[in-house]
């Protein structure tokens, strides 16, 4: 989630931007390029082909074979944050983008080539994190009513669901490949931890129990691993995800289980926000940053 301010404070931290993949299973980490503006979490295309990303309100691709960079035509949006998923088909890319007249997050549908984006969420802010293998349903944390909970609303539009109702933070909800159960973070148990829920409802399952401040499950496609970002519980609160902080990713068995540390970096808002897998589980992508002298 990506909260309401002014967009150049959105990409104003003094520093450098470096994306990356990671392998889980040897923790070899791949530089593939440098940028001097800030870039947010990354998309891997279901071709292999590109990893997508938002920088300074627009979205662009990156080329993973040249290295090439082109920026997405997305028309009036030009306020894009760093909540944005592809469909399963790969051929849709639906975005957060803060609307022009009231500076508040709403999601949209737009061709993945391109093109002009279509209201999803007619009521805002609503930050979108997930997408129903199914092709048929949206995710996204929203505030309604003061207070952040999970929704889904059908890809058509129309009515939204609250899936969960607490008076704390719920954010960051993402569909298991599967398609029974939605992962998400919240704060119910005090510190920031990673819960799931049934799509169809019912009683939210705790999956991590550690002492630090875990943030956006995302589930590999073969549905057997979640990845997190970690904050120390130490100086960040449970609701905050700040950028330029020293976090973890760590990885755990998508039905839990001891989690491990696969990557220390200097980074937070932005590393990790979206679903990075790569197609066959094995790499994922993020974004580490670099303090400009």
């Amino acid at each position: 989630m990506e909260m309401s301010m002014p967009l150049h404070q959105l990409y104003d931290r003094n520093t450098f931007s470096v994306l990356e993949t990671l392998d889980i299973y040897t923790g070899e980490r791949t530089i593939l390029k440098e940028f001097n503006d800030i870039i947010e979490a990354p998309n891997w295309t279901k071709d292999n082909r590109f990893l997508v990303y938002n920088s300074n309100g627009c979205m662009f691709t990156y080329e993973l074979e040249s290295g090439n960079v082109n920026k997405i035509n997305t028309g009036f949006a030009t306020i894009c944050n760093n909540d944005h998923v592809l469909s399963p088909d790969g051929k849709l890319l639906a975005i957060s983008h803060f609307t022009e007249e009231d500076f508040v997050s709403r999601i949209y549908v737009l061709p993945i080539e391109g093109g002009e984006p279509r209201l999803v969420t007619p009521n805002g802010p609503s930050y979108l994190h997930g997408w129903s293998p199914d092709s048929s349903t949206l995710a996204y944390c929203a505030e309604r009513n003061g207070q952040y909970d999970i929704y889904s609303i059908p890809v058509d539009g129309g009515q939204e669901l609250q899936v969960t109702n607490h008076t704390g933070l719920d954010d960051g909800p993402e569909y298991s490949p599967c398609g029974r159960w939605i992962y998400f973070n919240s704060t119910r148990s005090g510190l920031m931890q990673i819960w799931r829920i049934g799509t169809d409802g019912g009683s939210a399952e705790k999956m991590t129990f550690e002492e630090a401040n875990c943030w956006f499950p995302h589930v590999s496609p073969d549905g057997q691993w979640v990845v997190y970002l970690a904050y120390e519980a130490k100086g960040v609160a449970p609701e905050d995800h700040p950028a330029n902080k020293q976090v973890e990713l760590r990885l755990m068995p998508a039905n839990s289980g001891a989690s491990r540390t696969i990557a220390r970096l200097f980074g937070g808002q932005g590393t990790i926000n979206v679903n990075s897998w790569a197609p066959d589980s094995r790499k994922l992508a993020f974004v580490s940053y670099r303090l400009k002298q």
